[in-house]
């Protein structure tokens, strides 16, 4: 028995463990779990080495029912108790690696498509870091049971304008449980809108972070008799929740991106790495903004991006540059939402940066206008064009982008295309009120 595992069993001891959940996510990042129930705390080791089998064929974009037994195998560093879940100290939670039943990791976890683009150039000596921003409502309803915000604040408010002061504190608190480095936390634009950030780690950690850090937002504010989503865009005329994350590449415990001897300070590296960013942005969009609704918050008017361009400190653009150097140097991608498959979202941007690393792509000179008071041919004379517009042009530009489709892989990449494929037509055909309101009198 390792000592990792011989500290979880003690743990586990400790604090009385009778269930053990067992997490992963579909295709979509939305978690799925089994419980097992423990004799003894002992057991956990039997199950770390050898896993779980499970029916795969029911966890949308696994497998088909013909192919369909899955092995769940927990991954010790993941080993969490729940503090959402105080009159149940006995459960506690392992995130997990998916195989197939022989041993070979199973090309459709989400997980591993991460893991596997960070195998890939930690090889080369790299680690990828990433910083995410995810934006959240909490919602209530009205007499007729009408969803709306839970209270009427807007940015950096405080009480009483700004309702969510209690539901924030609790929530940083079970966070700080749960080992998050919680940054800051406030109140965002929006009605019922928030934000909390946590401190940049590895890429993986982060991405089993962001997991974590939604289920348990969602299940105490339940508990709180509120509700939370991650809708990109829940109300009309409001501005959406997006999750900006920030990215930077170390070797050898330096930043790569930092150089002290460039009027900006940033690395050659940097730079391409934004070349990158910039030139698969359309088919990182849908990996990145993966929804209909996505869609509805990338337009003008509401601080989300809508032009390819780059700028040092600049908000309005698709990636940004903060002003922090050294440790800190880092580059912003403000199109992500909350709705995306962090593991796939993370190994695209990773692919995109690293392309454009590797084949020198020049992001040309920051742009340091407010894009948002420029119209599109005026921009476009400048050489900057647009995101796409609608889940319909995301998806087209993934078919036509190979390095984006290669950090998914064939089995994510088909079954992703066949969703959305499927979604964007379910939208297409339905009628809407708008259009009741609109058309009716015609």
């Amino acid at each position: 028995m390792s000592d990792k595992i011989g500290k979880i069993i003690a743990k586990m001891d400790e604090c009385g463990v009778k269930f053990v959940r067992l997490q992963f996510v579909d295709i979509h990042g939305k978690p799925k779990n089994m419980a097992i129930p423990l004799v003894r705390p002992d057991q956990i080791e039997d199950i770390i080495k050898d896993g779980l089998l499970f029916d795969g064929s029911s966890i949308e974009g696994f497998v088909d029912i013909n192919e369909s037994d899955l092995v769940l195998k927990p991954d010790p560093d993941t080993f969490s108790t729940l503090p959402w879940r105080p009159e149940e100290k006995g459960v506690c939670r392992f995130i997990c690696d998916v195989y197939w039943p022989e041993g070979k990791p199973f090309e459709g976890d989400p997980r591993y498509v991460l893991k596997k683009a960070l195998d890939k150039y930690s090889h080369l000596g790299y680690e990828y870091n990433v910083g995410p921003e995810p934006e959240f409502f909490i919602l209530d309803q009205d007499e007729d049971g009408n969803i709306i915000p839970h209270d009427c604040g807007a940015y950096f408010d405080v009480e009483p304008v700004d309702q969510g002061t209690d539901f924030r504190r609790k929530l940083v608190m079970d966070l700080e449980a749960l080992n998050f480095d919680v940054e800051v936390s406030h109140h965002e634009v929006a009605p019922g809108q928030h934000e909390i950030d946590f401190k940049f780690d590895k890429a993986l950690k982060t991405a089993d972070a962001v997991i974590t850090f939604k289920q348990a937002i969602k299940a105490i504010v339940d508990k709180m008799g509120y509700m939370v989503t991650f809708m990109p865009k829940p109300f009309f005329g409001e501005n959406g929740s997006g999750m900006h994350c920030h990215q930077s590449l170390f070797k050898d415990g330096e930043n790569v991106f930092y150089d002290p001897d460039t009027e900006t300070q940033l690395s050659e590296e940097a730079m391409y790495f934004i070349g990158g960013l910039l030139k698969h942005a359309p088919a990182l969009s849908a990996v990145c903004a993966p929804t209909v609704n996505s869609y509805k918050r990338l337009v003008p008017g509401y601080e989300a991006p809508v032009y390819i361009a780059y700028g040092l400190k600049n908000r309005s653009t698709l990636v940004r540059i903060p002003a922090s150097r050294g440790k800190g140097t880092r580059v912003e991608l403000r199109m992500p939402d909350p709705s995306c498959n962090p593991y796939l979202a993370f190994a695209a941007m990773l692919e995109a940066g690293m392309n454009g690393i590797q084949n020198r792509i020049d992001p040309g000179e920051p742009t340091e206008i407010d894009v948002f008071e420029k119209s599109i041919p005026e921009l476009r004379e400048m050489g900057i064009e647009t995101l796409p517009s609608s889940l319909w042009e995301a998806y087209h530009a993934l078919e036509e982008d190979d390095v984006i489709k290669g950090a998914l892989g064939d089995h994510v990449y088909e079954k992703f295309m066949e969703i959305k494929h499927k979604e964007w037509d379910d939208y297409r055909v339905r009628v809407f009120k708008y259009e009741l309101e609109r058309y009716l009198d015609i």
